[in-house]
């Protein structure tokens, strides 16, 4: 099964290394929590970019399905994002820098509250959107993600999910170049925090686990990133390099994640405190330490 996944998402001998020693056995125990729990069991999985939330998320669904016979749905924070109408909309009303997308209140978290309770409810049907980011959009419906049976697992990752709000005296110098120069007066990053505090915290509660991908420093975060893009270029039809691809080039993903820097660098102070197991990464994205709170809640 893991050489299986490995080839699938083109993952390097040493994934199936951490995977063995670090993810199998989170899988197992996971596993006990949910035998016979009659309710589905939340995960929340928190990482910044390219920190592999997506390939761990990917892999408990596939392990606790294989081994255990257990419904998994993955759901991801980014699948909630606004169009760019609604952006649009948003950057005029509070702040032009809303007009990219990443940042809390650019998300539709009424959405996902609805497909939450939904699913916490074991609705007869579920209906989980997804994101197009070449496209910068939502992907048509008729792609989005279908449930129509009991779910055991539900596994929710974002880079900001999980996040607390910062204090007001936290918010008042600039962390780059992006705030200072286009949010002198922080009425960007103010908005930000309270539609954490407001719209996302609140449904923090659902989780019943969590798990953070710790990574060294925002410094990797640029790497990493740059990985993503070559990824999805890879991905792409010929012609990869025609800006309708929204793929980015290394000079936009440098300008990109400015917009993330504020929270990502907030949540390796402090998130660490309220997860249930931290796997602490080194620069190459390998894992060096695990530091657990309890197995399962």
């Amino acid at each position: 099964m893991l050489t299986e996944f490995a080839d699938k998402h083109k993952l390097s001998k040493d994934f199936l290394h951490d995977a063995r020693k670090w993810y199998i056995p989170l899988a197992d125990n996971i596993s006990k929590h949910q035998k016979g729990a009659g309710k589905p069991y939340f995960l929340g999985i928190n990482g910044c970019q390219g920190s592999g939330k997506s390939t761990l998320s990917d892999f408990l669904s596939a392990y606790l399905s294989q081994q255990y016979d257990l419904h998994v749905v993955v759901m991801s924070l980014d699948d909630f994002y606004f169009d760019q109408s609604k952006r649009s909309a948003i950057a005029v009303k509070v702040h032009p820098l809303f007009q990219t997308r990443g940042v809390p209140g650019t998300h539709d978290m009424i959405q996902a509250a609805r497909v939450l309770e939904q699913l916490r409810a074991s609705a007869d049907q579920v209906s989980i959107p997804r994101f197009n980011k070449a496209t910068d959009n939502p992907a048509p419906r008729q792609e989005w993600q279908t449930i129509t049976k009991p779910v055991d697992v539900v596994i929710f990752e974002g880079w900001c999910w999980g996040v607390d709000p910062q204090n007001d005296n936290q918010l008042l110098n600039a962390v780059n170049a992006l705030e200072h120069e286009q949010d002198e007066t922080g009425v960007w990053r103010k908005f930000v925090n309270r539609q954490l505090e407001q719209h996302y915290a609140p449904l923090y509660s659902f989780m019943d686990y969590w798990i953070m991908l710790k990574a060294p420093s925002f410094d990797c975060v640029y790497a990493w990133r740059l990985e993503q893009e070559q990824k999805l270029r890879h991905s792409l039809p010929a012609k990869s390099d025609n800006p309708e691809t929204g793929v980015m080039t290394d000079e936009q993903v440098q300008a990109f994640i400015q917009y993330y820097q504020r929270l990502t660098q907030h949540a390796l102070e402090t998130l660490e405190n309220k997860c249930d197991v931290v796997f602490t990464l080194n620069s190459q994205r390998r894992i060096s330490d695990q530091q657990i709170r309890s197995t399962y809640a």
